[in-house]
């Protein structure tokens, strides 16, 4: 196996291949982020006693293997690791497999998932002083380790997850009330893990970075409380029995806070951000001779009036050289949200994901602006539930939809961003990419 993964070939032209270009901005961006390249440097000496693999997210399938190559062949290694449904890539050849990695769904929890969950919970009993649990925790975590908190069914939490989901919520307040209705995040899945010693690590797809939102924080200690937790749920207006709605008014469902002794000697190890990632695209549209401004790692919001905004930076790009003197790249990162709306009588449901609202968001408000083009995509590969990681926005999109009879406010009416950026041919299909640093966008202006 290599010890990082292949090079990506040059830079295309921005000026000639301006999709191109974008996509490969994108890809640099997936590559900072792939474990391979970066979870050696992060990993503790094998303990006196067993080594416990633990984790769940997007990105576990790559990570295990990544730590399957780079752990010493004559040190025990084993455990068990939840990623997502049609995630676990191609094992490298001559990687003997020492983790098991089992599947279940993503961004709405299923059995498979608590089933895995249970798993996980079980084998962290019965560790010892000398023993070592690494886990490996990335996006998508809090959906696939799901492990209802006593008095919650699995259709409770289907039903909390995907109302929050719809609500607009920020995946800190989703992240919230998820630690505070289950048994294994929050902390938890660390406190069952005493007396072992835990290694945490972590790719984060967070605005922030912060470990106890990543994957809603099984490991780390989480200084949230169910206040906050039934302050969200009445936020949004979602229900919860009422059982445990009285565990949360009386702080029986609070989690292990910052200070607790369950943590001591414990690390938590990022070992690739939004943020890196955003400077290695930076990097490469440099190498190309394009100016770049990162606006930030951390942007969150409602996708579509994101997208609006990114829209008024390139227009005065455009138009006036500022705030930026073009030709020059706006990259951002960070998490947007999608609130639903309603469907009217016999109006057919949108599909699409964040990146595709940014971008109706966008398109529409750049008004068919020349000499700007577009990308945002998840870096996932899968923009919402949807097969495409997100879309491109072009000088002509509006016009070549409107060719395509697809109206952009319809589209917007009913949260369809696939069925618009379909019709014209601007999907970006990446497929699973094995990693997650979040939302990637990149703006070019010539």
């Amino acid at each position: 196996m290599t010890a990082s993964p292949p090079a990506l070939g040059p830079v295309p032209d921005p000026r000639e291949a301006p999709r191109a270009f974008l996509e490969h901005l994108y890809r640099v961006a997936v590559d900072r982020a792939l474990p391979l390249s970066t979870l050696g440097a992060h990993l503790p000496k094998p303990p006196k006693g067993r080594t416990l693999v633990l984790g769940a997210g997007k990105a576990g399938g790559s990570m295990v293997q990544a730590l399957e190559a780079l752990w010493p062949a004559d040190a025990p290694l084993s455990g068990l690791v939840v990623t997502r449904y049609d995630h676990i890539p191609p094992r490298p050849e001559g990687v003997p497999q020492r983790i098991e990695i089992v599947e279940a769904a993503h961004p709405v929890p299923d059995a498979a998932g608590q089933q895995a969950a249970e798993r996980i919970l079980a084998l962290a009993q019965g560790l010892t002083a000398d023993d070592l649990v690494l886990c490996l925790i990335s996006g998508g975590g809090s959906s696939l380790l799901v492990l209802p908190a006593d008095g919650l069914t699995l259709a409770d939490k289907q039903r909390i997850n995907k109302q929050l989901l719809e609500s607009g919520a920020g995946i800190g307040e989703m992240n919230c009330v998820r630690k505070h209705l289950s048994r294994i995040k929050g902390g938890r899945l660390a406190a069952a893990c005493a007396p072992a010693r835990v290694v945490t690590l972590t790719i984060s797809d967070v605005p922030g970075d912060d470990p106890a939102v990543i994957a809603s924080g099984p490991t780390v200690p989480d200084a949230t409380t169910c206040a906050d937790a039934l302050a969200i749920l009445d936020r949004y207006g979602i229900d919860v029995p009422a059982p445990v709605r009285a565990r949360l008014e009386s702080g029986e469902l609070e989690t292990p806070k910052p200070g607790d002794a369950v943590f001591e000697g414990h690390e938590t190890h990022l070992i690739a951000t939004p943020q890196q990632s955003l400077e290695a695209a930076a990097q490469a549209a440099r190498d190309a001779g394009i100016a770049v401004h990162i606006l930030s790692d951390e942007i969150e919001g409602e996708s579509r009036e994101v997208g609006k905004v990114h829209a008024a930076l390139a227009r005065g790009a455009a138009h006036r050289g500022q705030p930026f003197a073009r030709p020059c790249v706006i990259l951002s990162g960070g998490e947007t949200t999608v609130t639903i709306r309603p469907r009217q009588p016999g109006q057919a449901k949108g599909r699409g994901g964040r990146a595709g609202e940014f971008c109706m968001g966008l398109a529409g408000a750049l008004m068919s602006q020349p000499e700007v083009w577009a990308l945002a995509a998840d870096t996932d590969g899968i923009d919402g539930v949807e097969d495409n990681a997100g879309a491109f926005v072009t000088p002509d999109t509006l016009a070549r939809a409107t060719a395509a009879g697809r109206k952009l406010s319809d589209h917007l009416d009913r949260n369809d961003a696939y069925g618009y950026f379909d019709a014209i041919g601007d999907l970006f299909v990446t497929g699973p990419t094995n990693t997650n640093v979040n939302d990637f966008r990149a703006l070019l202006v010539l």
